[in-house]
């Protein structure tokens, strides 16, 4: 073969490489987190939910209502809106009805902080929380009972700032809401259990479910100092980390129900975090490259003009790769969705390196029927530019 031939073949064999990694990896941590004894009933802090929101997620009702229902001794929930005639609003005023024994507070009308709408929201709950500890949480989560117990738990270690949680799936059904909900247990869950090994912490959080102090808040100069940029969840993660704090993993995970998205759907939510990471660890998602097997593994087989050499590429790709989301997502997190639907990762794979490459090419994104730029990190409203889609 000529020497481009043999770059090819030897680059493929890093997607390869990263896959066993994650696949050590990932089985180490659920290994050793099934060891670990329940959180000690000692530690229950007074806990505010703050939950910024904005439209109508499916079954939102009973994700609220999930809250509602946690066995822990002292806790609120704060909710805000930006607009007091969001449809929202008539939910959760049914929540407030349907559990009067429970802390349900609504805000509406958020100052104006910064670009990031809510980051403006998450200015107004912290500083109306009534309680230190603090958990933030996304409107499309849902939990079980021992949710509070478990996600605050790691606090009671001084060295740990924040804690995060990984996530199983529940969806409406089509193809693309399937393929949106096998991103986080196939593929973000191994490369974050990845980093912290390698690494010793991760240096992120995940949004959807996020626990920290207000005392560690304040260190980093409070929500305030992120409500311009886009990935907040990253940067509130990263500052506390900064500040030599652990960032934790709950021991258990949560549910995030997931709608029925069009292939416009999927494509805009996956280009917003893409583009999103892009700016904010520009050398990582360069280093992505080296993670896209499937890609690899059809250049290699190319490449090799012979006919054993390229059914092994493939077949490596497909082994290693269904192993490593086959450990992640059914043996470590029990996803349903990951168990019924393993064979279409690498449907999920194809789609993921189409938008790594469409990144590059823009730095547009529609969040919440809104429309940005992400610049160096920042997010940056258009002014006169609609969303065809706002309102969903």
């Amino acid at each position: 073969m000529n020497l481009w031939r043999w770059m090819l073949c030897i680059g493929a064999l890093g997607p390869l490489v990263y896959y066993l990694l994650a696949i050590y990896c990932t089985w180490d941590y659920f290994r050793k987190t099934r060891k670990v004894r329940p959180p000690d009933s000692a530690f229950l802090p007074a806990v505010s939910i703050l939950k910024p929101v904005r439209g109508v997620d499916r079954e939102a009702y009973e994700n609220f209502a999930s809250f509602c229902q946690l066995d822990y001794p002292e806790y609120e929930l704060v909710f805000a809106v930006g607009d007091p005639d969001d449809r929202v609003v008539p939910l959760i005023e049914k929540l407030q009805q349907n559990f009067p024994e429970q802390q349900i507070r609504l805000l509406t009308g958020a100052p104006r902080v910064g670009t990031n709408n809510k980051v403006n929201k998450l200015c107004q709950l912290a500083r109306e929380a009534r309680h230190e500890v603090l958990v933030i949480s996304d409107s499309d989560a849902r939990v079980e009972s021992d949710y509070l117990r478990e996600m605050v738990a790691p606090l009671a270690k001084d060295s740990v700032g924040i804690v995060t949680s990984l996530f199983r799936g529940m969806t409406a059904g089509s193809v693309f809401s399937v393929l949106d909900a096998l991103g986080v247990p196939t593929e973000s869950a191994p490369s974050a259990l990845v980093a912290r090994k390698l690494e010793g912490n991760m240096k992120f959080a995940f949004g959807w479910s996020m626990a920290t102090t207000k005392r560690h808040l304040a260190e980093i100069g409070g929500f305030e100092a992120i409500a311009d940029y886009h990935s907040d969840d990253f940067e509130l993660g990263n500052r506390i980390a900064s500040k030599g704090y652990r960032v934790e993993l709950m021991r258990k995970w949560i549910w995030m129900v997931f709608p029925r998205e069009s292939w416009h759907d999927f494509l805009q939510h996956e280009l917003r975090w893409s583009i999103g990471l892009r700016n904010v660890r520009r050398a990582g998602y360069l280093g992505l490259a080296f993670t896209f097997g499937l890609p690899w593994a059809a250049l290699a087989a190319w490449a090799a003009r012979r006919w054993e050499i390229s059914a092994a590429y493939l077949a490596a790709y497909l082994i290693l790769r269904l192993t490593m989301a086959w450990t992640s997502g059914v043996w470590g997190l029990g996803d349903p969705v990951t168990r019924r639907n393993l064979l279409l990762v690498p449907l999920r794979d194809l789609a993921n390196f189409g938008v790594w490459l469409a990144a590059f090419f823009s730095n547009t994104i529609h969040w919440r029927g809104l429309v940005f730029q992400v610049k160096q990190g920042l997010l940056i409203p258009l002014p006169g530019v609609k969303d065809a889609r706002a309102g969903n």
